[in-house]
Order: structure tokens, then C-alpha cells, then sequence
């Protein structure tokens, strides 16, 4: 089943967490892909100066981010590599959740093909991995998660898991922020980019 609008609509820190467990859905032209969300990062706006939207910053980049909850903010790193976050909580609180890694479910071919024949393990271990291995692109950015094409949904088969949190990735730059516990993984998962330490 799809999930709804109101599932999106949770400040970033709640979504963050929800996500785990949950499936994302990719329709492309080669086909299918799915895999299950086990590791997120939350980045909280305004008031988080490791996010693009510190201070209330408006730019053509962060728009949609102001938007409600459930749209696709996509944007690139390193000049290379896209990466995936879900807009959160209610209009013009622009905070969103990153998807750090998937354990892939559907269409691993495909992913293998896109990410030239990697390990299982290393498909989706990553943001950028994860864009490249299920077919995302900044053509996605603003995508309503809530259509077709690019959207989440419940797990067949959702079981317990408990979930860690930690320190973000890669945000040194963030001042205090860097020391938020806002990364949030399936324990012992063996798909997470990075062991918790």
C-alpha cells in the first residue's frame, strides 16, 4: 500500500525514523526497482546549520523543501553524485530526510546493470549509490511521492527491528550540528553505508 500524504506531514526528526522499514518504488522505463529504507538522516531547517534551508535560506534549491511533506528533493554533491531526501512536516517548514541507504528488494538487475555489476551490499549502500542503483535523478526533484512513478510504500513483510541513532555523515562543516544524533539505521543491518559506531 501506498503511503499517504499524512504519513509524510511528521516533523523531520519522527519521519526520519518512520521511514525505516519502508519500501521505495521506482518505475522507470528498464523497469522496476524496490528496496526496503535502513538508514536516514533528518535535517531540520532553519534552525539546523547543517541543512540548505539554515536560517531560512530560499534559494531555486531549496524551494520545494517549503513545500508540504512528501515531495522528492533531489540535489547533486561533488558535482557527481545525486542524492535523495523526502520533504517533511507541514508547508514552509523546510525540513527534510535524506535516504542514506536501501537493502535492495526488486529489479536487482537492473541496479546491478546501472551500478556496473556491484556486491549486493555495495548497491545501495550510500546516497549517491542508492540515486545511481535505483535510476534517480535531479529530472526527479519536486516528484510527488504521493503519484506514481517514484513513491513508498509498506513492506509486505514488515518485521521488528530496533534502530540506532548516531552522529550524521560527512557534515563537519555543521558546528554544533554535527553532533546531533539525527541518523537513524536498522540495528545490525548489513546494508547501512557506515557501522554505527
Amino acid at each position: 500500500m501506498k503511503l499517504s500524504r499524512e504519513f509524510y506531514r511528521q516533523d523531520g526528526i519522527k519521519l526520519g525514523k518512520a521511514l525505516l522499514g519502508k519500501v521505495l518504488v521506482h518505475e522507470s522505463e528498464e523497469g522496476i526497482t524496490k528496496g526496503i529504507i535502513v538508514e536516514t538522516e533528518s535535517y531540520m531547517g532553519v534552525i539546523d546549520a547543517a541543512a540548505h534551508s539554515y536560517k531560512g535560506k530560499r534559494d531555486g534549491r531549496c524551494n520545494i523543501q517549503y513545500n508540504e511533506g512528501g515531495y522528492a528533493y533531489i540535489f547533486m554533491i561533488y558535482g557527481m553524485y545525486n542524492c535523495m531526501n523526502i520533504v517533511a512536516n507541514k508547508e514552509n517548514i523546510p525540513e527534510v530526510v535524506l535516504l542514506r541507504a536501501l537493502e535492495p528488494l526488486e529489479g536487482i538487475d537492473i541496479m546491478e546493470k546501472r551500478r556496473k555489476n556491484a556486491k549486493l551490499k555495495m548497491l545501495l549502500n550510500g546516497p549517491g549509490k542508492l540515486c545511481q542503483g535505483m535510476g534517480i535523478t535531479r529530472e526527479h526533484y519536486g516528484l510527488d511521492l504521493c503519484s506514481s512513478k517514484l513513491y513508498l510504500e509498506e513492506p509486505a513483510n514488515s518485521e521488528e527491528f530496533e534502530i540506532e541513532t548516531s552522529k550524521r555523515i560527512n557534515i563537519d562543516y555543521a558546528g554544533e550540528a554535527k553532533d546531533y544524533l539525527w541518523r537513524f539505521t536498522i540495528k545490525n543491518n548489513p546494508y547501512v553505508s557506515v557501522k554505527v559506531k
